[in-house]
């Protein structure tokens, strides 16, 4: 499959998370009690639900997207280069909009796909939920509801690590360490992301981090398709 699928055919995506609020007790109090119950799996017997409320931001009900970045693959001049916008901010609301627009142009081509690691899971099940909570209507690549594997128009990088093995999990950060990629991880990592929104107000730096992670997940691609890697010099960010 890998070999019939040209890379400029692709939009690789990855989205930063946080917790509703900036802590627990910001929570309406129909939330908190909710929170209780779902951290209650989890947390140890000495634990509060406070005390893992930094958890809530990746679970869609208890969590909101602040950033989501996207990429593409083209060649100029025979040599290979990488695009890169991002929508983020506060409005979680007009940030999905946005993605949904550029969903609803790209993947308008059957022939195009999107691609991330452990955007099965993850990411893709997060932004459909924050959609619908936000009253957007589904881009049609999002209802995949009844459709057969072949028609569904995603590529998991994790899932393609995997060849089969549904309990094993690698990281990004492993899967670029092994396969010789330059790490994306040279900043902050997925924990910190709350802080650095709520704390540091630093929604820029998020950004930032988070297309780097977009741009290891198209060398990952890259190196499972036995292409070369793109020259980190040929990265190019869209300003508007």
């Amino acid at each position: 499959m890998l070999t019939d699928l040209s890379i400029e055919n692709i939009l690789f995506f990855d989205i930063e998370t946080v917790p509703l609020q900036s802590e627990f007790k910001a929570l309406d109090p129909v939330l908190q009690e909710l929170w209780d119950k779902k951290s209650a799996y989890f947390r140890t017997m000495e634990q509060t639900p406070a005390d893992v409320y930094q958890r809530a931001g990746i679970y869609a009900e208890f969590g909101k997207i602040v950033c989501i970045s996207a990429g593409i693959v083209f060649t100029k001049e025979g040599e290979r280069f990488f695009k890169l916008k991002s929508f983020y901010g506060h409005n979680e609301k007009q940030l999905l909009l946005d993605f949904g627009q550029l969903l609803l142009s790209f993947c308008a081509n059957p022939r195009n796909k999107l691609c991330g690691h452990n955007i099965k899971e993850f990411d893709i099940p997060f932004v459909a939920r924050r959609m619908i909570i936000n009253c957007i209507p589904l881009p049609p690549v999002l209802h995949i509801a009844g459709k057969k594997p072949w028609e569904v128009q995603f590529i998991d990088t994790l899932e393609l690590w995997k060849f089969g093995d549904y309990k094993h999990y690698t990281s990004l950060k492993l899967l670029t360490h092994i396969l010789d990629i330059p790490s994306p991880k040279d900043d902050i990592d997925g924990s910190q992301v709350g802080d650095v929104y709520y704390v540091q107000n630093d929604i820029e730096r998020i950004a930032v981090y988070c297309e780097k992670d977009v741009f290891a997940t198209a060398q990952l691609l890259l190196r499972l398709k036995g292409e070369g890697l793109i020259n980190q010099k040929n990265t190019v960010r869209a300003t508007n």
